[in-house]
C-alpha cells in the first residue's frame, strides 16, 4: 500500500535523523523533508509564538502544509509539549505526538507517547554556580539550553548554547536582567528527545502495520479499554483493563480481546474493595 511511495517529514529541526530510517525500513517509503519549511509558525517551546491549536490539529498542519509544497501525498509530523505527567504529578515527562496522514486513501493515524525521558527544566540563575548547577543537571553540553534575559518587559533569548564558555559568556553578557536558564527542546538540540521521537515512530509504524481483519485498511488499533479485571482474593471487579476494543476507522469493524495485558486478575492492590 505504501511501498515505493513518497513520504514528506515535517520538520525543521532534524526530525528525519530518527524517523526517515524507520519509515524507510518498515513501510518501504521514500523520505523526504520540504524545502524552506518553517514548523515555529505554528509555536515555539519559548512562547515567542504562541501554539494557539491543540497538538493534533498542529501536526495536522505541519502535514498540510508539508504536502502542499511537495507535492507528496503521504506527510507524517510530530508535536512534542512537556510538563508534569498527567499521573505522576511532580515528574516532568516529553509528552510527543505523531501523525501519519495519506491523502490518497484519505487516511489518519496517530500515536501518543508519554516518556519520564527528558530533561526538561526551567530555573531563574542569579549566580554562576546557580547557572552551572542547572547546566549539570539537564545534561549539558550534549543537551544545549536557552538563556531568557528579561528587562523592563523587554524578553530575550539566546538558544542553541553549547559550550561552557559560551554559557558563561553570555550570561555575563546579560547581567542586569532576570535571567532564566532552560532546557533547549528542539529535536536537534536535545538527544533525550530525538530517542523518544525514535521511540514514537517505531510505536506509529507498529500502528500502521496492524491492519484491520475485515477491510484490511492500516490503522487498526484500541478505541476502548474495558474495566472490570476481577480481583484476585475478592473477585471483585477492579478499575483495571479486562478487555481492549480494537476498531477500524473506515470500515467501522471492532473485535474485542479479552485479558490484553495477559493477566486474568488483578492484584488487591489495586482493588477498591481490598484496598480502598
Amino acid at each position: 500500500m505504501f511501498n515505493g511511495r513518497d513520504i514528506v517529514i515535517a520538520t525543521m529541526h532534524g526530525k528525519e535523523m530518527v524517523i526517515a530510517p524507520l519509515l524507510q525500513k518498515e513501510l518501504g517509503v521514500i523520505a523526504q523533508i520540504p524545502p524552506m519549511f518553517d514548523t515555529d509558525r505554528y509555536g515555539t517551546f519559548t512562547g515567542e509564538i504562541a501554539r494557539n491549536l491543540d497538538v493534533l490539529a498542529v501536526a495536522r498542519q505541519k502535514c498540510i502544509a508539508a504536502m502542499e509544497l511537495t507535492g507528496c501525498s503521504l506527510a507524517v509530523a510530530s508535536e512534542g509539549s512537556f510538563g508534569p505527567h498527567p499521573q505522576l504529578f511532580f515528574t516532568g515527562c516529553d509528552d510527543e505526538l505523531m501523525l501519519f496522514i495519506d491523502r490518497e486513501d484519505d487516511l489518519e493515524i496517530f500515536c501518543r507517547n508519554i516518556s519520564l525521558h527528558t530533561n526538561f527544566g526551567r530555573e531563574e540563575v542569579s549566580t554562576e554556580e546557580s547557572l552551572m548547577a542547572f547546566a549539570k543537571k539537564t545534561k549539558f553540553p550534549s543537551h544545549k539550553l536557552i538563556l531568557r534575559a528579561t528587562k523592563e518587559h523587554q524578553t530575550k533569548f539566546i538558544k542553541g548554547i553549547d559550550t561552557w564558555e559560551g554559557l558563561l559568556a553570555n550570561y555575563r553578557n546579560l547581567k542586569g536582567s532576570k535571567i532564566e536558564a532552560e532546557t533547549d527542546m528542539r529535536a536537534m538540540n536535545n538527544p533525550s528527545r530525538m530517542m523518544v521521537i525514535e521511540q514514537t515512530t517505531r510505536k506509529l509504524v507498529e500502528k500502521i502495520k496492524r491492519c484491520c481483519p475485515h477491510c484490511q485498511i492500516p490503522g487498526f488499533d484500541v478505541v476502548a479499554i474495558e474495566p472490570g479485571l476481577p480481583c484476585e482474593i475478592c473477585h471483585q471487579p477492579t478499575e483495571s483493563a479486562l478487555a481492549h476494543v480494537l476498531g477500524c476507522k473506515k470500515c467501522g469493524f471492532e473485535q474485542r480481546n479479552l485479558y490484553p495485558r495477559g493477566l486474568k486478575v488483578e492484584e488487591a492492590t489495586y482493588c477498591q474493595y481490598c484496598n480502598p
